[in-house]
């Protein structure tokens, strides 16, 4: 029986190096008893020098477990750690096995080491102490860590606390930090530390940020122990602020502000800008669509195209948006669209000079292509904005009627442009209440490759056509 003394300073280091020796020489682990210097040997136990033994292969995911398991405060964690190394000499699949017993204690502990290595970067609270003839200011801390966590979390201090001396004393394992050197000792008792005068300013921050309204003591004391309170000068005010808590709490409720707050005004603000609130004249229209810089349309575009017709039409004709002939003469409706449009509302008995005709986008989207413009489909955020003004129109037109010419069209009127052919000859409603008969946009015939689908597609045109005319009759 091979006895091993693992000392608690620089325990990872020569575990593994122990462990490394006895698995290539293949000493089972009933043949090694594993100690900690605080544990006595075992009578019938040897003293265990590092046997020799081949190289050995180590799963990387097993030593960065190991790396946290040896500083456990359980006294079985090396026998535990070395009993499972031997098992994946054969088996190196075990590490990925959630079911195994054995991996799975040593995932608690090595949860366990980091949650004490969390708590130690938390609460450690230091307390300056000066020495004389020092070049740099010296700090001290008392700390009673669960676990053995000391040493491998000094590091995140030295990093932090670069520019100072420092001590971490703790009942087992201490740390120095001296000069930009970090040493490790033995375990001190607890030592009488100096007031430090910037207790005060930190409690009296703790008081402030403490909020009443959202407390909760099981998850505040499973975040912050008990046992650590006694070592942190801001524990004292905890059992007022929860004594306090509800009465605080009422306060807070009572003392909120009435308004909403600026970012809150802000997103109103900005609601309100996208709904439609047009309530001047109806001789002011005209004028205010033509100043509409609502979306960035405005800027590329000759002019805003209006609607035109009679405001007391009973039909109302929505189209998509201007194109490049309707931008440069004001009118809409009078490109190759419009003139196809035309053609075909005389086939279907509809006399468009009786009927109110505009978009449903006032100002041209365009691609500069050379000397031409290609024309570009409106998005959903351009729809939106110039429903404002198309809003107005059915407010002050009040049609019998609407004929939705295209997809951008339905969606501005019914919020929906998707599915146009499947729902092409129907009538649905506005949110108002008005009725919408979807149809197809002329520009959509002028695009078929195909005559017989161009012609198919006109007859069905006409076919909506007249029967708003019938809807009408």
């Amino acid at each position: 029986m091979h006895h091993v003394v693992i000392p608690e300073i620089n325990s990872a280091a020569i575990w593994r190096d122990k462990a490394r020796a006895f698995l290539g020489a293949g000493t089972p682990p009933d043949h090694i008893l594993w100690g900690e210097t605080t544990i006595a040997p075992d009578l019938f136990a040897t003293p265990a020098h590092s046997p020799q033994g081949g190289p050995v292969s180590v799963p990387r995911s097993f030593i960065s477990l190991a790396e946290k398991v040896v500083w456990h405060s359980d006294p079985e964690r090396f026998a535990r750690l070395y009993s499972f190394l031997w098992r994946l000499r054969d088996a190196p699949h075990l590490m990925s096995d959630r079911g195994d017993a054995d991996l799975a204690r040593l995932r608690q502990m090595e949860k366990n080491v980091r949650r004490c290595q969390h708590k130690m970067k938390a609460f450690v609270r230091f307390r300056e102490i000066r020495f004389e003839r020092a070049n740099r200011r010296s700090f001290a801390a008392w700390f009673e860590p669960t676990h053995n966590t000391v040493e491998p979390t000094a590091d995140f201090f030295a990093r932090r606390f670069a520019d100072m001396d420092w001590r971490i004393l703790t009942p087992k394992t201490s740390a120095i930090f001296e000069g930009g050197t970090l040493t490790f000792t033995q375990g001190q008792p607890k030592p009488d530390l100096p007031e430090d005068a910037s207790e005060a300013l930190w409690i009296t921050y703790f008081r402030n940020i403490f909020n009443p309204a959202r407390l909760k003591p099981r998850a505040m004391q499973s975040e912050m122990p008990k046992k650590y309170w006694k070592n942190m000068p801001e524990a004292d005010a905890i059992p007022e602020l929860i004594a306090t808590a509800p009465a605080r709490a009422r306060e807070m409720a009572r003392a909120a502000p009435t308004l909403p707050p600026r970012h809150m005004a802000g997103a109103q603000a900005q609601l309100a800008s996208c709904a439609s609130a047009w309530d001047g004249p109806s001789s002011a229209l005209s004028s205010a669509i033509t100043a509409c810089t609502r979306c960035p349309l405005h800027r590329n575009a000759t002019q805003t195209v209006l609607g035109e017709g009679p405001v007391d039409a009973d039909l109302m004709i929505v189209g998509e948006q201007p194109g490049d002939m309707e931008d440069l003469h004001g009118t809409p409706f009078i490109g190759p669209a419009g003139q196809l449009f035309d053609r075909l509302a005389q086939a279907a008995a509809l006399d468009r000079r009786a009927a109110y005709v505009t978009n449903a986008v006032k100002h041209f989207k365009f691609k500069p292509q050379g000397r031409r413009r290609i024309h570009q489909r409106p998005n959903s955020s351009e729809i939106n904005h110039c429903k404002w003004w198309l809003e107005a129109e059915l407010a002050q037109v009040r049609p019998k009627l609407i004929l939705a010419l295209g997809a951008t069209a339905a969606q501005a009127l019914t919020g929906n442009g998707a599915a146009l052919m499947s729902r092409r000859g129907t009538v649905e409603k506005t949110p108002t209440g008005q009725p919408v008969l979807i149809t197809l946009h002329p520009s959509y015939i002028l695009r078929q490759t195909d005559p017989k689908a161009s012609a198919a597609a006109e007859t069905l045109l006409v076919q909506d056509l007249k029967a708003a005319m019938a809807m009408l009759a």
